[in-house]
């Protein structure tokens, strides 16, 4: 179950966020799906909520990659550890294109049933992107 719930994962960023393939969500994505990101409003909710937020990502960052840094399975979860590279140069929350290039890090944590993602939890560094965007002041220098 480990080593499928890794391919699962791997597919998932691989093939739909670093490709763009919407098309695969409805097989790797479960439709009871819930996915937690305390940076967004609200729950992301089945393949039409991811499909929405992959298709939001790949507008603001057509140059999208997600490399995997890591990855850690266990029973019916798997961790990735994650970096994301992109250039911004649509809109992303409101805020317009900048051609400013961002690296951002953060780690997932996916729940496999029955082949299928069905819950996820994302943490990543949303203050970083802010201030690679230029939407935060940077922090005082150490």
């Amino acid at each position: 179950m480990a080593d499928d719930g890794k391919t699962i994962q791997r597919r998932m960023i691989e093939e739909v966020y670093n490709k763009g393939r919407l098309d695969l969500i409805d097989d790797l994505i479960a439709p009871e799906y819930l996915g937690h990101d305390p940076a967004l409003p609200r729950d992301i909710v089945g393949p039409p909520g991811e499909k929405e937020l992959v298709a939001g990502y790949r507008a603001a960052f057509p140059d999208l990659r997600i490399t995997i840094d890591e990855q850690i399975a266990e029973n019916d979860r798997v961790v990735a550890r994650w970096t994301a590279r992109g250039t911004h140069t649509g809109d992303l929350w409101g805020i317009a294109g900048t051609g400013k290039d961002i690296t951002v890090t953060g780690t997932s944590v996916d729940r496999i049933s029955g082949g299928r993602i069905i819950e996820s939890w994302s943490n990543w560094d949303t203050l970083g992107l802010m201030q690679q965007l230029g939407v935060v002041p940077v922090m005082a220098q150490i």
